[in-house]
Parts: C-alpha cells; sequence; structure tokens
C-alpha cells in the first residue's frame, strides 16, 4: 500500500464536494491510511441526535467532523499558500521531506523536519561563533 501525502495537522484545502464545503480550509485531525481517509477540523459537519438512556445522561444533536477521502483535499503550501501536489524531495539529513510542487516554490512542507534542519543551522552557527572567539 502506497503511503499517504497527509500527515495530522497538515493544513488542507477540500477540492470536492458540496458548494458549501468546496474551497474551505482546515486542520487534519486525524488520518486513516486503511481507508485512505482524513478528518478535517470543522468541516464536513455532520449531526448525530443522541437520546438519553439514563436520568443522568442528556440528549440532543451532537455535531462532530465526518471523514473525507484523501483523494478529496489537497495539502496547503505554507510558504506560497496554495493548494498543491506533494513532491519528495532529499534532505540535507538523508531522508526524504515533502516539498510543494507549485512552480517557483518548491518549499519544504514538513514541519517537523523544517525545525530539525533549523535547530541543525543554529548549532553550526554557534559552534562557528565559538571557533572564532
Amino acid at each position: 500500500m502506497a503511503s499517504m501525502n497527509v500527515r495530522s495537522g497538515d493544513l488542507v484545502e477540500i477540492q470536492v464536494g458540496s458548494v458549501e464545503v468546496r474551497g474551505k480550509r482546515g486542520r487534519v485531525i486525524s488520518v486513516n491510511p486503511e481507508e485512505h481517509t482524513v478528518v478535517v477540523e470543522n468541516l464536513n459537519m455532520v449531526t448525530k441526535h443522541k437520546k438519553p438512556r439514563s436520568a443522568q445522561d442528556q440528549g440532543g444533536k451532537i455535531e462532530f467532523p465526518r471523514a473525507i477521502d484523501v483523494s478529496n483535499v489537497m495539502v496547503v503550501c505554507p510558504k506560497c499558500g496554495k493548494a498543491t501536489r506533494v513532491g519528495h524531495v532529499l534532505a540535507e539529513n538523508g531522508k526524504y521531506v515533502r516539498c510543494c510542487k507549485q512552480k517557483d516554490c518548491g518549499a519544504v512542507i514538513d514541519t517537523q523536519a523544517k525545525k530539525k534542519q533549523d535547530k541543525a543551522a543554529a548549532k553550526k552557527k554557534s559552534s562557528k561563533k565559538a571557533d572564532n572567539e
């Protein structure tokens, strides 16, 4: 089974669906690779009518987000702000990271990989300063 290009915490834009939902953006709450679905925060909301089962239990309408097929969403690039396909490039540390495939962008989408690269760059700068002093 191929890996999914959408991860939990990514900002995604819904490409397919009703007019009210199409084009809206939200953060991914959970990812289910077995079923190829994602749950997006505050989008694709459904209402469930809950019946009280005891005197202490309260009934009513409960709204919660429903899963969307991963093929119906696109990752939003943090740099250019456009919905984009996801590419994979080899980073400096020898691991593959996700990147934007928009023309003239190519920004790294992985926030964790970006933080690690920033830490490594900061260490290099601090070691150079210590060597110079």
